[in-house]
């Protein structure tokens, strides 16, 4: 027995040896999955019939061919690209996968702009300052740059847009999983306001798939004058504290998580005064921190709540208790939890 208790530890050193690198150069697999968003190289390969060999690609690019090598390399060891013989089986030409065809720029389901979001100067900034969070209290993003992250996203637009970007990203491919999997939610909704809505992707989804429903898309004045029109859709300019406009739902997507419980008390408050008491429901769409079981994205919600903590002063992403404090301080009756097999859940929330 103290053998194999002398073996595994070990073994487990052996591994600790093994996993060390992946701290110490973390920040290699985010960077490099920019350039090949910014080289526009999943683009590229869907332009060209999704399979180039490397002289077409770098001359496509317009890219040194030994350091596109290199990138390409790194990419498919990774499983974004991947090589197969050409019809002639002379030499090897890259063709696309299901995961970098989330890197090109006009797909349906990309989440290329949410990568160049998280992986911008501005965002990365607050990572350095991580340790203030803790010892002063004090917001990492504030501590970077100044100003919180939605009076420096108001100050410049050109940030702004990347988050409004980003957020879309998120939006398709939430919504088209909503839809999908939990399309009750959404029936016997004849108006429906989308708190913090951006610029409307969500929303514009929602209402495309559910033509009944009359939509509002309610943000801050500099978000919605920056946003595209769409059929049903009708943009409302506010702040979210002071009031919510009327409608028989409140919809909220990762909205919540930005804010403390406090503010998120105040946030659920105007959304209940602003649906009906007797028909009424507020749906919050967000991470659900479950500490007892892990599914395959447990990862990515751990990682949001450090988000969370890098980039906002309060923000967390929360357990069901903690959701069910919130809701019940807000003035709720009852909630339900929907978990639709990805990163986020449905709560809804009844007067």
């Amino acid at each position: 027995m103290a053998t194999e208790t002398k073996s595994f530890k070990v073994d487990e050193e052996a591994q600790a040896q093994v996993d060390i690198w992946s701290y110490v150069f973390g920040f290699t697999p985010m960077a490099v999955v920019k350039c090949a968003i910014e080289l526009q190289i999943a683009d590229v390969l869907e332009s060209h019939g999704g399979a180039m060999t490397l002289a077409e690609l770098s001359a496509a690019l317009g890219c040194s061919s030994s350091a596109l090598h290199r990138i390409m390399r790194y990419l498919m060891h990774h499983g974004i690209f991947k090589q197969e013989l050409t019809s002639q089986e002379s030499e090897f030409c890259y063709v696309q996968t299901p995961l970098s065809r989330l890197l090109t720029r006009k797909g349906g389901n990309s989440m290329a702009d949410f990568i160049l979001l998280e992986s911008s100067p501005v965002m990365l900034a607050p990572w350095h300052r991580l340790r203030s969070a803790l010892t002063s209290g004090a917001s990492s993003f504030e501590a970077a740059h100044g100003e919180d992250v939605w009076e420096y996203a108001a100050a410049n637009p050109s940030h702004s847009k990347l988050i409004d970007d980003a957020m879309a990203c998120h939006a398709r491919l939430a919504m088209s999983t909503i839809i999908k999997r939990y399309p009750e939610a959404l029936e016997g909704i004849g108006s429906l306001v989308d708190v913090g809505g951006g610029n409307g992707t969500a929303l514009g989804l929602l209402v495309k798939a559910c033509p009944w429903i009359r939509g509002i898309n309610f943000d801050l004045p500099h978000v919605v004058s920056v946003a595209p029109e769409y059929d049903g859709i009708e943009h409302v300019s506010g702040n979210m504290f002071e009031i919510v406009p009327n409608a028989d739902a409140a919809f909220l997507m990762s909205v919540l998580h930005d804010w403390g419980d406090d503010e998120c008390i105040e946030i659920l408050k105007k959304c209940r005064e602003a649906i009906p008491k007797d028909t009424g429901k507020v749906m919050i769409v967000e991470a659900v921190i479950d500490e007892g079981e892990e599914d395959k994205y447990v990862d990515v919600r751990l990682a949001l709540d450090m988000v969370m903590l890098a980039h906002t002063e309060k923000g967390k992403e929360r357990t069901i208790k903690e959701w069910e404090h919130v809701v019940k301080a807000a003035g709720f009756s009852r909630f339900t939890v929907k978990h639709i097999q990805t990163v986020l859940s449905v709560i809804e929330a009844y007067p």
